[in-house]
């Protein structure tokens, strides 16, 4: 054995998996009842999210964007009638496999191969007596890309899988409820949530960066645990705040403009929301009155919250508050989405929610389940955007905004 080989198989540091093995067996069944339901015999998972959920795998590195020679590879695959998943992986990836993953049956592709397990992967299952169904991908993640996304399907077809059809909302469907471990997850991020902001807030004056803001933010929250977030966080002055999704850059705030911050707390990969609006110095008293106005929208829907409300019920408050109150011209987005487990590009979740969309209106916010809820609107004559969210956490007993700032135009 090459010393290389030795420190692969053997070198074990100090396991980090996020939850306990229950944990993972829970929603290893949970899928496959999802599965039965689908009459999908073998469930094929590339998704970095997926494969977090499943195992606990975690990785900076997923071939992205890699050369063709090193295709994304790393997977997992469950069967319907197995209680045990298998991970597929490079023997590069073994210690981070045992540090992150509760796998038991990990398969590493030959070392001829490089990074590309393609063949072996399907060869694998193949031999296994799981490609013999339905094979279901998750065709609508951005990993893998459709070169390889094809490439694989092809091999389970030439291996006997009978069809493959598309399972991308397969695990993120399951992971809507979370477990009592994943909400204490939750508001632990939150509490990250909060110490960033107040750093962000500390941050802001006349002669800083926008990127220094940045800085002071990330720094604190990673000081309390915190992980790096799924998108790069805002920190926006002046009227680049229109620019909702715009980087930090070296940008120097001004006394008399906005400051944008919206930012992740994360924890296990659990992202929490929330966004707040600063003013640098005094704000216009027709900017004050407007904004005032509008964070009284986050209070109603404080008010609203309990276990199972109804969204269509909230979409309508809201909608007629801003109706009621002459905003709704003013406004951008206003709407929410699932947060929870999320992995480089997106911390946008599944399920989304909007007061002019029929979409997921007949569903219920579940004990279990949690959204931001953010507002978008521009302000007077042009010179910025007000923007605030809050992450609302649904539990059994009740239900409540996991922010601790106030939603009023903020003063610095």
């Amino acid at each position: 054995m090459e010393y290389r080989d030795e420190v692969y198989f053997k070198s074990n540091p100090e396991k980090e998996v996020p939850f306990s093995d229950a944990e993972y067996a829970d929603r290893l069944r949970r899928i496959r009842d999802k599965m039965r339901q689908a009459k999908v015999d073998t469930l094929f998972l590339m998704s970095p999210d997926a494969m977090c959920y499943v195992s606990g795998y975690q990785n900076l590195w997923y071939q992205g964007h890699s050369p063709k020679q090193w295709p994304a590879s790393s997977s997992i695959a469950i069967n319907v009638d197995s209680d045990k998943f298998i991970l597929f992986d490079s023997e590069r990836e073994a210690i981070l496999g045992r540090i992150f993953t509760c796998s038991t049956d990990t398969r590493y592709f030959p070392k001829t191969s490089m990074r590309d397990g393609h063949e072996f992967i399907a060869s694998e299952l193949k031999a296994k007596g799981w490609l013999t169904g339905t094979v279901g991908m998750e065709f609508r993640s951005h990993r893998p890309n459709r070169a390889i996304s094809q490439r694989i399907e092809g091999l389970f077809r030439n291996g006997g899988a009978k069809d493959v059809v598309d399972a991308t909302d397969f695990v993120r469907e399951v992971r809507w409820i979370k477990s009592p471990a994943e909400v204490a997850v939750m508001e632990e991020a939150g509490r990250i949530s909060n110490i960033g902001m107040a750093a962000a807030r500390a941050a802001i004056r006349p002669g800083v960066t926008e990127l220094e803001v940045y800085g002071e933010m990330v720094r604190a929250m990673a000081k309390a645990g915190g992980e790096n977030a799924a998108q790069t966080q805002a920190a926006l002055s002046g009227t680049k705040t229109n620019a909702l999704h715009s980087l930090a850059t070296r940008r120097v705030v001004k006394a008399g403009e906005p400051f944008l911050v919206d930012l992740m707390g994360v924890y296990k990969r659990y992202h929490v929301n929330q966004a707040r609006t600063f003013f640098v110095g005094e704000p216009p008293k027709d900017v004050v009155a407007q904004t005032n106005k509008i964070a009284q929208s986050m209070k109603v829907f404080r008010d609203m919250l309990r276990p199972n409300l109804p969204v269509r019920e909230l979409n309508k408050a809201i909608l007629d508050y801003f109706k009621q109150d002459g905003l709704w011209q003013m406004r951008g987005w206003i709407g929410g989405y699932e947060m929870g487990i999320c992995f480089m590009p997106d911390w946008v979740g599944n399920f989304v929610f909007d007061p002019l969309s029929e979409i997921n209106a007949d569903r219920l916010f579940e004990p279990g389940t949690a959204v931001n809820y953010e507002n978008q609107f521009f302000m007077p004559r042009q010179i910025g955007q007000y923007f605030t969210i809050d992450t609302f956490l649904f539990k059994q007993d009740g239900a409540r905004g996991l922010s601790d700032q106030p939603f009023e135009l903020i003063v610095v």
